[in-house]
């Protein structure tokens, strides 16, 4: 899956658009957005959520230069899905600045410790959207972006309809989601 900047409206054309856009694309994002008890969420990313994150960029930016689009777009292609694997933006969600602090504390590993089961098939944990270890810093970020990497065999058994749950194991934070549904179709049509 890619992304061009052909495939992105001029910002004139966008801000005409933007309000009719809106709904349909909260929707769309809502539709794949997975929430693993109340501090973490994540939003599985497809060709549409990552459109819709670059022309809202390249709004609040005031980007229009083609190097500027060029520059975005290859910042936001490791969201895209490849075929083989569902990219995800975890989100770590504190309202309280000192309780997120803290959290982020507690937290430091999370991003590896996200796992997708499919029924009849091995665990398969979240590795870096980009292929780079996070930085030890006695903390974790609120922000990561990250890619749950199948096998053929993973694949077809999802495709298949396999059952499928997401979770997190983290000594401080152990929750799961069973994804089913209309999430669940829309994150079968990336593979």
């Amino acid at each position: 899956m890619s992304l061009d900047a052909g495939q992105l409206m001029s910002l004139e054309a966008y801000a005409r658009e933007r309000s009719g856009l809106r709904p349909g694309e909260i929707a769309h994002r809502r539709l794949r957005s997975v929430s693993l008890g109340e501090h973490l969420r994540l939003q599985f990313e497809d060709e549409r959520t990552v459109r819709y994150q670059l022309q809202e960029m390249l709004r609040a930016e005031r980007l229009f230069e083609p190097e500027d689009i060029r520059r975005e777009i290859e910042a936001y292609a490791l969201l895209l899905p490849d075929g083989r694997s569902w990219r995800a933006t975890l989100l770590i969600e504190y309202v309280d600045p000192a309780e997120r602090r803290m959290a982020l504390q507690h937290l430091v590993g999370i991003e590896a410790r996200l796992h997708v089961d499919i029924a009849g098939e091995q665990r398969v944990y979240a590795v870096p959207a980009d292929g780079c270890a996070a930085a030890a810093s006695g903390r974790t970020s609120a922000v990561h972006f990250l890619a749950f990497r199948f096998t053929a065999a993973q694949c077809g058994a999802l495709k298949a309809g396999a059952a499928c749950v997401l979770g997190c194991d983290h000594p401080f934070h152990v929750a799961q989601a069973v994804l089913t549904g209309p999430t669940l179709d829309s994150l079968r049509a990336d593979l």
